[in-house]
């Protein structure tokens, strides 16, 4: 199909498709999918491929209404082990590149499919939507919170369609969660509990080297301070303030967001963060404890973090999409909402959520619940079905923008002491606080720069 045809039809499945509704379940976003396959496939490039991106690639691949036309990587020794995977899923074999940017020039690609390690995010965001690309991008949206608007601006200003990998929005289970709790049936809610508790230990020094065979250091560096290759900054990056921002915003932020979705908040009034590096030794720069407070208008969230706690359980796949409940005691990834009349617990992927009312006979009383799978499928035909459809997706970027503030908002806290902060959600910035106003925004090594407009 050549390209004049192809965005002929992206756009004329619009109207057809705009009285489905957001809401749209997998099920008929599917039977829509596999419609529109014997037509026309939606084409991605997916950006970084190790580990989360990887897996990406091949469930992309596997649907009817997609293709995967590149993958992109700056290692060359990731694309033999996963472009046959691909081509054997769709029976086509990807074009492979190091630099995405080939990808971008490409005219006939639709959409990128972000993985890269949380530095790149935003520039290849905004990259992507400056070359006429929608975006499917992974959590936490950015580096920090200045370059997150960015992303908001370069969606919105290029009328493109950014989806964030929080995939707990798209989860039915999660949409009655919700409902649930805006039906007064939990009374007023005024504290949350956001759980992230797991065991990730330190990582000793490590030497500088030369890069291995096939990597460009310098390009997955990018945006970052410039440094000599070293294995913890490859493989470790989450823990270093260059390239991340530790556990909060590597896994917590999925909590956080579903937390603030389902209570329905968007800025803090103050936030606040304390804890350290105490359990082991090594080089890791981010917190292995953690906590939390944000202050809203009529409810204190907090969020309390540790990473050397083996026996408090991230859930396995076999109980995300069974009808079973984790033990949420030593659930590591829960979120507790106490209302006036019940506390609901909710577990992300496909945990579930249950409402608790006043024990009887020392036995817990359970006034609701609801389960679901795992929603990586319904959150990918979202996805799909906004790229047609031309509206928001259930995870835009805007939303997934201020759910990773609230987290950037904590190291802020964190790592200037425990300082309090003031913020004023109707420009995004700290009150009276030039030192911690600095760190709103990283300084960027040219060429690999978010420029102010985008």
């Amino acid at each position: 199909m050549n390209e004049l045809t192809r965005r002929d039809f992206l756009e004329s499945t619009t109207a057809a498709s705009l009285g489905l509704g957001a809401g749209l379940s997998s099920l008929a976003t599917s039977q829509l999918a596999s419609a529109a396959a014997a037509n026309d496939r939606v084409r991605l490039a997916v950006v970084g491929i190790h580990g989360r991106g990887g897996y990406l690639a091949k469930k992309f691949a596997a649907r009817a209404d997609c293709e995967v036309a590149y993958l992109c990587d700056v290692d060359e020794s990731l694309f033999p082990l996963h472009a046959p995977d691909v081509e054997r899923a769709q029976g086509k074999a990807p074009k492979v590149t190091g630099d995405f940017r080939r990808a971008l020039d490409d005219r006939s690609v639709d959409a990128i499919v972000v993985a890269t390690p949380d530095h790149w995010h935003a520039l290849a965001t905004i990259w992507g939507c400056q070359a006429g690309k929608d975006v499917y991008v992974e959590k936490p949206v950015s580096h920090s919170p200045w370059e997150g608007r960015k992303m908001v601006e370069a969606a919105r200003r290029h009328e493109r369609i950014v989806q964030v990998g929080t995939q707990n929005r798209s989860a039915p289970y999660n949409i009655a969660a919700k409902e649930y709790i805006a039906s007064g049936q939990l009374g007023s809610i005024h504290l949350v509990r956001v759980i992230n508790q797991k065991a990730w230990p330190n990582s000793p020094a490590a030497v500088d080297r030369d890069p291995p065979p096939g990597l460009n250091w310098d390009m997955w560096t990018g945006p970052a301070p410039q440094s000599p290759y070293n294995e913890n900054h490859h493989r470790c990056w989450n823990h270093f303030w260059r390239f991340s921002g530790g556990d909060i915003i590597n896994d917590g932020v999925h909590q956080m967001d579903l937390a603030r979705w389902l209570v329905g908040k968007d800025y803090p009034v103050s936030v606040y963060s304390t804890g350290g590096r105490y359990a082991e030794q090594g080089v890791f720069e981010s917190p292995d404890t953690q906590v939390a407070v944000y202050q809203f208008d009529d409810l204190v969230l907090v969020f309390e973090m540790t990473l050397y706690t083996p026996y408090m359980l991230k859930s396995a796949q076999a109980l995300r999409d069974s009808d079973m409940f984790p033990y949420w005691p030593q659930n590591a990834e829960r979120i507790e909402i106490y209302g006036s009349q019940g506390m609901m617990i909710v577990g992300r992927h496909g945990c579930g959520w249950q409402v608790f009312d006043r024990p009887k006979d020392r036995k817990p009383v359970i006034a609701h619940q609801q389960n679901g799978p795992f929603p990586d499928d319904a959150h990918f035909d979202n996805f799909i079905h906004a790229i047609r459809a031309r509206n928001k997706p259930s995870a835009d970027i805007e939303e997934g923008h201020r759910s990773t503030l609230l987290c950037q908002l904590a190291n802020i806290s964190y790592r200037l002491g425990g300082r309090k902060l003031m913020f004023d959600a109707n420009t995004e910035t700290l009150i009276d606080d030039a030192e911690a106003s600095q760190m709103l925004k990283r300084e960027y090594r040219a060429p690999w720069v978010v420029p102010d407009r985008v």
